[in-house]
């Protein structure tokens, strides 16, 4: 049986209470003041609840407070985008939620955003790696940047190659072999603030694995080991020390966004790649189902939201 045959992927009443069994495991959670099952249903409105605190009662929902308020599409629909987009390694594109789920193009953008938020993880993270672990590090370029960034280490000059002029997106990822990816967008790249984002995102008893580039020079003095390979000679691997997880990684978003998505704007790639370090943190290995991972970005859903409502 596929699991699309679900009662929440058809059905409202069972996909409100999949949100509710999901966000309030110990019954009704007051949106507005927090109470934790202190309300009431309101009689005639399923789903709506009523909290029973003397100086809050207010009406809510389970999609108050969340990526979901106040959107008029069927939360049956919602659960299948977020089902669709989490099962799908490299993505679903905003057209093809369109024709699946019945909807405008705009809505579909609309849930796909939204969902990507919900798979963001807000910043509350724990540094990478601990003692004896490896975390691997490496940048990549994905499209042209809609604006200029030029470095204050460049005197003010763009960034060049060859004579021509290079103005690339730069993303740093980071990831613990074995374990969990992060990435970052960034204007430009220079030794001081890709160092920052490694110093600030992994521990420092950790052993630190890049390629020669010259954004890591000095790592060591930060980490227990800085180990490099040498892709210019040719050396790939030596030993254990490698930078294969993070171009897998890379590699897996690359592919997504140039087969799947093929564009994006720059101001969007943060969460497109929030979206890509998600599915990656919650894989197969790691013994993730697509329900599992579904599951989990149901409850990312809180306390977010975005308010544009067009595609820009």
């Amino acid at each position: 049986m596929s699991a699309l045959s679900a009662p929440h992927f058809s059905n409202d009443d069972a996909a409100r209470k999949l949100i509710e069994g999901i966000r309030w495991p110990s019954g009704p959670v007051c949106s507005h003041c927090g109470s934790i099952d202190h309300a009431y249903p309101v009689t005639g409105r399923a789903g709506l609840y009523r909290c029973a605190e003397p100086e809050c009662r207010k009406d809510f929902t389970c999609t108050t407070g969340t990526v979901m308020e106040r959107s008029k599409i069927p939360l049956h629909k919602w659960m299948t985008a977020f089902y669709l987009m989490n099962a799908s390694k490299k993505g679903i594109t905003a057209h093809q939620l369109h024709r699946t789920l019945g909807i405008t193009y705009q809505s579909a953008w609309f849930l796909c955003h939204r969902i990507r938020e919900a798979m963001r993880d807000g910043g509350l993270m724990g540094p990478l790696g601990s003692e004896g672990k490896v975390v691997e590090a490496d940048e990549t370029y994905f499209g042209k940047a809609e604006e200029l960034h030029v470095s204050k280490y460049r005197r003010g000059r763009p960034y060049t190659k060859k004579g021509h002029f290079k103005n690339n997106r730069p993303i740093v990822a980071l990831v613990e072999r074995g374990g969990n990816l992060r990435s970052f967008h960034m204007a430009v790249v220079t030794k001081e603030n890709v160092q920052a984002i490694v110093k600030a995102n992994v521990a420092k008893e950790s052993r630190l694995h890049t390629d020669e580039s010259k954004l890591y020079w000095g790592a060591d003095e930060h980490f227990a080991t800085h180990e490099t390979v040498k892709h210019s000679a040719g050396e790939y691997v030596r030993g254990d020390v490698n930078t294969n997880s993070i171009e897998g990684a890379i590699s897996i978003f690359k592919r997504g966004m140039k087969g799947v998505y093929q564009h994006s704007k720059e101001k969007h790639l943060h969460r497109y790649l929030a979206e890509f370090d998600f599915r990656y943190n919650h894989r197969v290995k790691l013994g993730f189902t697509d329900i599992d991972r579904t599951r989990a970005a149901i409850k990312g859903i809180e306390g977010k939201r975005l308010t544009y409502r067009q595609p820009h």
